[in-house]
């Protein structure tokens, strides 16, 4: 195992660095990042199934954890323009009632009709300063509606150049579309057994370079207690090249796998769970993609196999359907060896 390939762990109560354990596994890791009092003291799985780690980082301020930008660079699109009219409508209102606010006077061209009619004007006359949009029909008449006037249009042209700048960095940012199984297998593989899990790429850009990481966590009974231990899979196939269609990630489990002679029992009483993270270049974007999840025991099946998904058009192409990634089979694994 080459040093790049390594994980570091952080110091944590007065102890030094340190990579795997210098005990006789060279699979086993010493720590992935989440500290030893988080990984043996914790009975919830490490990571959800969308990626994010199932922690909490308390005692901060109310609002110093919150990045707006980050946020909005997370959301799906449709609930960014959704976010952005609703501001967009907000502060029109603001404004359009301190408009009414500031008198009769105020602005020319709104008329002596109801309050809902007069509002409805000062309103689009906030519409129309915003945007730099003027028709000539509607102006300022006061100093108030004047000072009025400048702060909106000061809002208005920084408010628009920071959506410009967020819209442009979403479209320049890769955004893949990496879908796991929501299940993995232990199904027959060669002589033996296999973890097995399934992923495609959704999206029309290419995905190229992929490769793909496993690390199997589980309580084991250490001294006078149990502490969480994290091995990382050897797998049959660690990268692929191109990602036209979809990849089946295995884990052969022989005499060198921490699964090896493992029951379906044993993996819950021992809280297995497996972190999986797949990581590829962007070839529209020239970038990198990361995307994680996490299976536990109860998110395996045993005895089962995923079900063929590959067709063929009527052109005679062949093609995967995405919408079976999931689908499994049961399967006969009483000639399956002992691992």
């Amino acid at each position: 195992m080459t040093d790049d390939e390594r994980e570091e762990r952080p110091e944590e109560d007065g102890e030094p660095d340190g990579g795997e354990s210098p005990g006789e596994d060279p699979t086993e890791i010493r720590d992935l990042g989440f500290g030893s009092r988080v990984a043996d003291q914790t009975r919830t799985r490490l990571m959800n199934p969308d990626g994010s780690f199932n922690v909490e980082r308390r005692g901060l301020p109310r609002f110093a954890s919150v990045s707006l930008y980050g946020y909005l660079h997370r959301i799906e699109w449709w609930q960014f323009y959704v976010l952005l009219a609703a501001a967009y409508v907000a502060a029109n209102l603001l404004f359009g009632g301190a408009y009414l606010l500031a008198g009769p006077d105020a602005v020319t061209g709104i008329g002596d009709g109801p309050l809902g009619q007069r509002f409805l004007q000062a309103f689009f006359f906030s519409v129309q300063t915003m945007t730099t949009v003027g028709y000539g029909v509607m102006a300022p008449a006061n100093v108030v509606a004047n000072a009025l006037v400048t702060v909106e249009a000061l809002l208005g042209l920084g408010g628009f150049a920071v959506v410009a700048a967020v819209v442009f960095a979403r479209l320049a940012r890769p955004r893949s579309d990496v879908e796991f199984s929501d299940c993995a297998v232990i199904a027959p593989y060669g002589e033996g057994r296999g973890f097995e899990l399934r992923v495609v790429n959704r999206r029309r850009e290419e995905l190229v370079q992929v490769q793909a990481e496993i690390v199997y966590a589980h309580l084991e009974p250490r001294g006078d207690g149990v502490t969480r231990t994290f091995h990382r899979l050897e797998l049959e196939r660690d990268r692929i090249a191109f990602f036209p269609l979809h990849w089946t990630v295995v884990h052969p489990i022989d005499a060198d796998s921490p699964l090896y002679g493992m029951t379906e029992a044993d993996m819950e009483a021992e809280d297995g769970e497996f972190l999986v993270q797949v990581s590829a270049l962007d070839e529209a974007h020239s970038d990198q993609v990361l995307r994680r999840t996490s299976y536990k025991a109860d998110e395996i099946r045993w005895g089962a196999r995923f079900r063929d998904i590959f067709d063929r058009s009527d052109e005679g192409v062949l093609g995967i359907d995405v919408n079976r990634i999931h689908d499994t089979e049961p399967v006969d694994t009483t000639a399956a060896a002992r691992g």
